[in-house]
């Protein structure tokens, strides 16, 4: 339908899963695609090479999402090989720790906070600057890939259940800064999915903290 040609998107955490999904499907709908990687290379050029089949211009990055430094300087980079964006999808995230607080460090605490939080922070604040350089507020979006447990919790994961309700709470406070200059910001908050990083728990109730299965959930994804 091409509802996105002449567009470009940067999302991160794109070398799988949602994040994987999103990319081609902006791709399908014309946009040219940023895909950032935090590691998995091959898994990000694969991603590349898929989305060229669309005819768009597309790259890969590496990208600490939780680094500051690191951050700015993916957006100075991309400044200069693609110009404006118009587009950010904060999907990059890892899970949570699997321990009660009593016994969390605070190296554990922040490794998770400082992705799924800071990361989402860091990234829309640099996207601003292009908005500001470019003076392209109208029309632009920032959206964040979140959980259902930004309002569900699950014991063990403090630091997972307090970064994604943080992204909540974020997100309301940008879109009603952003809301006069018509730009958007929206969270999508989806139940599990059978993910690369979701694989790996999904049946082990000892890190969920409660017993979950796929073969619990209706669609069996």
């Amino acid at each position: 339908m091409d509802i996105l040609k002449g567009k470009t998107a940067l999302v991160t955490g794109a070398s799988s899963g949602i994040g994987k999904a999103i990319a081609i499907l902006f791709a399908r709908e014309g946009a040219n695609v940023i895909v950032t990687y935090h590691s998995g290379k091959e898994r990000a050029d694969a991603v590349v090479e898929e989305i060229k089949q669309y005819g768009i211009k597309t790259k890969a990055y590496q990208l600490n999402v939780g680094d500051e430094a690191d951050v700015k300087k993916l957006f100075a980079e991309v400044d200069a090989e693609f110009g404006d964006l118009d587009i950010l999808v904060n999907d990059a995230g890892i899970n949570g720790s699997g321990i009660p607080v009593e016994d969390m460090s605070t190296e554990i605490w922040d490794s998770v906070m400082k992705t799924n939080l800071y990361g989402p922070f860091f990234c829309s604040r640099e996207y601003l600057q292009y908005k500001k350089k470019y003076k392209t507020y109208k029309g632009s979006r920032i959206i964040n890939v979140t959980s259902i447990h930004e309002y569900v919790n699950v014991p063990g994961d403090a630091n997972y259940n307090a970064s994604k309700s943080g992204m909540r709470n974020f997100a309301y406070t940008l879109a009603l800064e952003l809301a006069s200059r018509e730009m958007t910001v929206n969270n999508i908050a989806p139940g599990m999915i059978l993910t690369p990083i979701n694989e790996k728990v999904i049946e082990d109730p000892k890190k969920t903290g409660c017993c979950r299965s796929h073969h619990s959930i209706p669609s069996r994804r």
